[in-house]
């Protein structure tokens, strides 16, 4: 009776036997070792979909490995992290170069201000015989002077803001990563932040006669996939610079490490 259940009763569309009682599930090593490779080594578990199709599932473990961090990376990251303590780095990642913008492009409102400035301490100084040549009475000059020290005051808070925030954009080169901070006024900053890996292209430009004698231009890089392009402007030396970072992305990419450059 036994042999009887053992022999297929008929066979399905894809030529599988069917038969009259459950058999019993039994594995060979043939079939063992056909198991896909994930599921000998995380011990995971094969199930069979309505469809057919076979789904493994696979134990991973809760903790994650650690990653060994040599003591020099660990130096690097530890004086970065004292120097820019406002950067989000990983444990393994250091500052390689802080691109900071040119001095020329607080020049134009540095003398605006100090010309505005001047005028007014001249108007201060001088009103007495500004009074006495126009009619107006000399009485008033401690008020004007009042009225003058204030606006020279508001002059100074507005072209220190100014510098301020100009300084704030910034350039940070890492062993893993590229960081742009922007800072578009005293209460709107955004920064932006992407891997070396995804460099697809970084270039520079100088325009006019300005740009060419002192040196300063534009940085741009573009990324793959979805072609995002990023641009710092205000650059010192901007060919150096992009040969510097030229250097990191492929360093990068062929798995070599991505070393620190002295200043020029």
């Amino acid at each position: 009776m036994d042999d009887d259940n053992r022999r297929p009763v008929a066979y399905d569309a894809e030529g599988r036997p069917l038969y009259a009682a459950p058999q019993p599930q039994e594995q060979s090593t043939q079939e063992a070792a056909n198991q896909p490779v994930a599921q000998q080594q995380t011990g995971g578990s094969v199930s069979v979909t309505g469809s057919g199709k076979q789904v493994v599932h696979v134990a991973r473990s809760t903790e994650p490995i650690p990653v060994h961090i040599s003591e020099e990376t660990r130096r690097k990251n530890e004086e970065s992290r004292r120097l820019y303590p406002w950067l989000n780095l990983s444990e393994h990642e250091y500052v390689i170069r802080m691109i900071p913008r040119h001095s020329i492009g607080i020049w134009a409102p540095t003398i605006v201000m100090m010309f505005a400035i001047t005028i007014v301490s001249v108007f201060m100084f001088c009103y007495p015989d500004i009074a006495r040549a126009i009619g107006m009475p000399r009485s008033m000059h401690p008020q004007i002077i009042l009225i003058c020290l204030m606006t020279i005051t508001l002059f100074g808070i507005g072209l220190y803001m100014a510098i301020w925030v100009y300084m704030q954009n910034r350039f940070f080169l890492t062993n893993e990563s590229v960081i742009q901070e922007i800072q578009l006024s005293l209460f709107s900053k955004r920064e932006q932040t992407v891997s070396l890996m995804n460099i697809e292209d970084s270039s520079y430009s100088q325009k006019g006669i300005l740009q060419t004698f002192f040196n300063y231009g534009s940085i741009r890089l573009s990324t793959e996939g979805d072609e995002t392009t990023y641009r710092f402007s205000y650059v010192a030396n901007p060919k150096a610079q992009v040969a510097i970072l030229n250097n990191a992305v492929e360093a990068f990419k062929n798995g070599r490490p991505v070393t620190k450059y002295d200043d020029d």
